[in-house]
């Protein structure tokens, strides 16, 4: 609804004449100009727009201007404050939050809680990623998102992406406890779901173990992911005694075995197979792993039938004339 204030100030009543305490002609049609002026500006009407009645500025300065208007007209040219706030006696420059959170207009389409964190949102899509190494904290809660998936669900299949260093970090130093991974292991082949595993970046030590665990037919790897097996590393001794470090050093090996046969079982290779290629640290890429039985298929985008048509690098050397090293 759109009003109008007529604004009209007391020197609009002075009269449109010269003074008449001058007797100069260009000072009395000058004066009668000026005067005139002012009675046009002081007396017109000023539309204001369409009043928001809950809208407490607008309202304030709606009431000053049909009381006071000289209060508005009126302005000082140099202030320190903002313009029109000291009409208020407690001016606030921001709406508190939760005016703002009434308000229709702002809060129309907002959630009403906060959203949750990413893992929460993949875990909602039945996705399990696992990107640090296995620690007693990482351990911990990939276990509790394999069961709760679950508990949701125990017919539809839960994704597992996996990019970890195993129980030791990137340099080799050893971060976690072999029962860690062998824990994650043990919750897989609980679970009545099918899991798929993905490799993404590396799956090293028990991480590998993890890929190979999928569901058969379901582990997946990365074009140009790495997976590594290698032997359980002994903690650091400190200052144990010589008849710690010696437990210690046999229940490393009681954990070597238990993965050597883990891995023979899920590769389907032979004890001594597996034996045999972790007695140093064996790297493989996707094609490797592939060939290793880690996994079953290549996650290419349309490049499966390149990849399949690629000759192998033996036979690349055998074409090109070369010998390899073992045959020397």
């Amino acid at each position: 609804m759109s009003t109008s204030l007529s604004l009209s100030m007391a020197s609009s009543t002075i009269a449109c004449s010269s003074p008449a305490s001058s007797s100069s002609p260009w000072f009395r049609r000058n004066a009668v100009k000026t005067h005139c002026s002012l009675i046009a500006k002081n007396s017109i009407k000023a539309p204001l727009p369409p009043l928001n009645p809950k809208d407490p500025f607008l309202s304030k300065l709606a009431s000053v201007a049909a009381s006071s208007p000289e209060k508005l007209l009126n302005r000082p040219v140099n202030s320190d404050t903002p313009p029109y706030l000291d009409l208020f006696e407690s001016p606030t420059l921001m709406a508190t939050p939760a005016t703002v959170e009434r308000s229709v207009s702002y809060n129309e389409h907002r959630p009403r809680r906060p959203p949750p964190d990413l893992p929460s949102l993949l875990l909602h899509g039945r996705i399990v990623y696992l990107g640090m190494p296995l620690v007693p904290a990482v351990t911990e809660l990939i276990i509790a998102e394999l069961m709760y998936l679950q508990w949701m669900d125990p017919k539809e299949p839960i994704y597992m992406y996996i990019n970890s260093t195993g129980t030791t970090r990137d340099d080799g130093e050893s971060v976690g406890m072999e029962t860690e991974g062998f824990a994650i292991y043990d919750a897989m082949m609980q679970l009545k779901n099918e899991i798929h595993t993905v490799g993404v970046g590396a799956a090293i030590g028990h991480a590998c173990l993890l890929l190979a665990a999928g569901s058969k037919g379901k582990r997946f790897m990365m074009p140009h992911a790495k997976a590594m097996i290698q032997q359980p590393r002994v903690p650091s001794s400190g200052l144990m005694t010589g008849s710690d470090v010696l437990i210690r050093a046999k229940e490393v090996i009681v954990n070597k075995d238990t993965l050597v046969g883990l891995l023979a079982k899920h590769t389907e290779n032979s004890v001594e197979t597996v034996t045999q290629v972790m007695r140093r640290p064996y790297y493989m890429d996707s094609t490797k792993a592939k060939e290793f039985g880690v996994i079953d298929k290549i996650l290419w985008r349309g490049q499966e039938k390149i990849m399949a048509d690629a000759a192998p690098p033996e036979a690349w050397d055998k074409n090109a004339g070369i010998k390899s090293l073992d045959a020397m």
